[in-house]
């Protein structure tokens, strides 16, 4: 972060030279800034009293209007005022309810949010399509036509999973933990949701982002330091809002639902029993709010909390999502399955940390393997075959039972197998338990977390397991 500070103070540098060289005729003056509804922010925070002639008017992949030179360069970008000053105390002392009110989101009166945690105006797929869920095969490597978990394949014909299980026991003493607890110091959930979305960018995901400092969240900050080789401190909010605004835009953005994210298509429920779901054509989401809180990286009930009272499914409604960026891209050559701190770490050839993930690892009637193994093959949107005789037994089930593919399947929207046999790498229908719960064995990840490492991943990377 000291390297975005230093260029943020430099290009205030040359935006207080191009002041000082301007002519006053040659700059637009503002009379007071506080009776403006816009005043210009530059990228370092600084809000300018005049709008500097010789630059053109552009606007960013949020909608915003920005000032840029000549060379492509943001100099200052166009922001709520009230985001900016202190509300003005009315007659009794009282706060003018159109200057902000109690939710950081939606101010009262405000459309478009407080501006310093959310990107104004509605943008219609601010968020790129293809941030979603992925569900095709990867390119050209050689994988089965068809990806159904259970089809003969050497060594690896059953996925090894069954429902969660809660950790710790409750006769089990909870385990010391291995880092110092970190502390925030009265932290709202915007600022909360602003250092999630920071360390979802960076690729070390916090799990589902829900405005709550929890255990996944403390790992990821771990993470972080890890990777970068400097100490992020979760309670410079200010930093790491501007570090957010250079890179990627601020933590929240305003979102139109479109005609295709109401249409689906959506199954009524998913029932717990394994032969009820075979019955089924797909094992899609169940509502819109399920599939948009999946592709924004978000904990569903936070997602209907932030828009109290809106009908996600009516096309056109404006909502309020997190802002997660671009999915980490890289080539993963190791990966290490931590099950004591249940998080994944991802390195490339050199041995640098590109990305790491809250996990569920085994338990401990089930556990996971010892050692190293090696992926086999990679599978997105698979089927899952359930065999009583090889997996767990699921309620009353003792036949074979071939389960649709879908985000809400047993093994989520990925299975990466590995060469210990019904063991992998995948998705889950319930991304909130990822790294509180455990699974049978295998290594759980959220479906996009899960859909991002294996973009990433070739057949031949090695896992290794360590307590």
């Amino acid at each position: 972060m000291n390297r975005f500070l230093k260029s943020a103070f430099s290009l205030a540098a040359v935006l207080a030279a191009v002041a000082a060289a301007a002519p006053e005729a040659g700059a637009q003056q503002f009379r007071d800034r506080r009776q403006s509804d816009i005043v210009l922010v530059t990228p370092s925070g600084e809000i300018l009293d005049y709008v500097p002639r010789g630059y053109n008017y552009a606007r960013d992949r949020s909608g915003n209007r920005v000032l840029i030179d000549d060379y492509g360069n943001v100099v200052a970008t166009e922001m709520r005022a009230r985001g900016y000053y202190p509300p003005r105390p009315g007659p009794r002392g009282d706060v003018y309810a159109d200057q902000g009110g109690n939710d950081p989101y939606y101010a009262d009166n405000n459309t478009y949010g407080d501006s310093r945690y959310s990107e104004r105006g509605a943008v219609t797929g601010g968020i790129p399509r293809d941030a979603a869920i992925e569900r095709l095969p990867l390119g050209e490597q050689p994988y089965p036509e068809d990806n159904s978990i259970g089809n003969p394949q050497p060594g690896d014909d059953y996925a090894s999973i069954d429902p969660d299980q809660q950790i710790p026991p409750a006769d089990a003493p909870a385990a010391a933990p291995d880092e110092p607890v970190i502390t925030l110091k009265n932290k709202s959930k915007p600022e909360i949701v602003a250092l999630q979305v920071f360390l979802d960018r960076a690729g070390i995901s916090p799990g589902v982002i829900d405005g709550h400092m929890g255990s996944n969240v403390t790992k990821s900050i771990y993470a972080y330091d890890q990777m970068t080789g400097s100490k992020l401190d979760p309670n410079d909010t200010d930093a790491i809002l501007e570090e957010l605004r250079m890179n990627g835009g601020l933590p929240v953005v305003s979102y139109t639902i479109t005609p295709a994210d109401a249409a689906g298509p959506f199954v009524a429920q998913i029932p717990e029993d394994y032969s009820h779901k075979a019955l089924l054509p797909s094992l899609a989401y169940t509502s819109t709010t399920e599939m948009l809180a999946e592709r924004f990286h978000m904990d569903e009930a936070f997602l209907k909390e932030m828009n109290p009272g809106a009908d996600f499914s009516v096309a056109g409604t404006v909502i309020k999502v997190v802002n997660p960026g671009e999915p980490k891209s890289g080539e993963v050559a190791r990966i290490i399955a931590d099950k004591g701190r249940k998080q994944v770490f991802a390195y490339d050839g050199a041995g640098n940390l590109i990305a790491a993930y809250p996990a569920s690892i085994g338990s401990t009637d089930t556990p996971s393997p010892s050692g190293t193994v090696t992926v086999e093959r990679v599978a997105f949107n698979p089927g899952y075959t359930y065999n009583p005789k090889i997996n767990f037994q699921q309620g009353a089930n003792d036949k074979i039972l071939n389960i649709p593919p879908g985000p809400n399947g047993p093994v989520g929207t990925v299975w990466m197998a590995l060469s210990r046999p019904t063991y992998g790498i995948h998705g889950t229908p319930e991304p909130s338990k990822i790294g509180r719960t455990q699974s049978h064995g295998c290594i759980r990840l959220t479906n996009w977390d899960a859909t991002e490492l294996a973009k990433m991943v070739k057949p031949g990377v090695t896992v290794e397991f360590v307590d």
